[in-house]
């Protein structure tokens, strides 16, 4: 993957969440070992508010929307709160105001949770809200196959955008 080709094959797929994982191994261990110091209340609201906001409101409209097609503006919404620079933002006017503890941690483990363990990353206009396959992108990772490499097949499909090959997530 580079910036001039944004595609990644599931084996760069698989790498870049198991960055997130680790990271998200790290500060979950982080956070456990500080647990007596957790204030529980800004914790769970912290972690819960993300997708209170930024991804429940897309999901219920998608599961009521008979063509499962939603307003642009939830993919938004979705983006902007399971942006690192939004929480950083968070996280920085929380300190500034309140000062730094333990409970600011779950911001992190939320999003790097989102990415390493579910493979969740930004959601683009172009495809579903909830994973479905793109007819699109299938027809994109069939062709990149088939000319990829010495045309053994042997080379897995790859992935647009952070997306498996015949997922649709």
């Amino acid at each position: 993957m580079d910036a001039a080709n944004p595609v990644e094959t599931p084996t760069t797929y698989r790498l870049h969440r198991a960055e997130y994982l680790i990271a998200f191994a790290v500060l979950t261990g982080l956070f456990i070992a500080n647990i007596g110091e957790v204030r529980w209340l800004p914790a769970v609201l912290l972690f819960a508010y993300i997708d209170l906001i930024g991804y429940i409101p897309g999901a219920i409209a998608y599961r009521r929307s008979p063509d499962h097609r939603v307003s642009k503006a939830y993919y938004v919404a979705y983006n902007v709160m399971h942006s690192m620079i939004t929480q950083g933002a968070v996280i920085g006017i929380w300190i500034w105001v309140a000062g730094p503890e333990w409970a600011l941690l779950v911001i992190p483990i939320h999003l790097f949770g989102d990415r390493g363990l579910f493979g969740n990353f930004y959601k683009p206009f172009g495809f579903a809200f909830e994973p479905e396959p793109n007819p699109a992108y299938q027809r994109f990772a069939a062709e990149l196959d088939r000319d990829s490499g010495d045309g053994s097949g042997s080379e897995p499909a790859p992935v647009l955008s952070g997306l498996p090959a015949g997922s649709g997530t």
